[in-house]
């Protein structure tokens, strides 16, 4: 039994090594899912003026509609 008392030698020390790599990837990947979901939730909504101006855009109100509602929001 010589060689075995410390443990599993070179594969106690390579599977220590895969543990540690395991970890540190799925930090990185923690770290990174968080900052995107960060900003998806800092996305401003749409003002009042550009909700008017797609409107516009798409032809849903006319040029006399989206001239007296702008004066309305501004």
């Amino acid at each position: 039994m010589a060689g075995w008392e410390y443990g599993m030698g070179f594969l106690g020390a390579l599977f220590m090594l895969v543990i540690w790599v395991l970890v540190i990837v799925g930090l990185v990947y923690l770290i990174r899912w968080l900052a995107h979901s960060v900003k998806k939730s800092e996305k401003v909504e749409d003002t009042a003026l550009d909700i008017l101006k797609k409107r516009y855009a798409r032809g849903e109100i006319s040029k006399e509609e989206f001239e007296a509602r702008k004066k309305d929001i501004l």
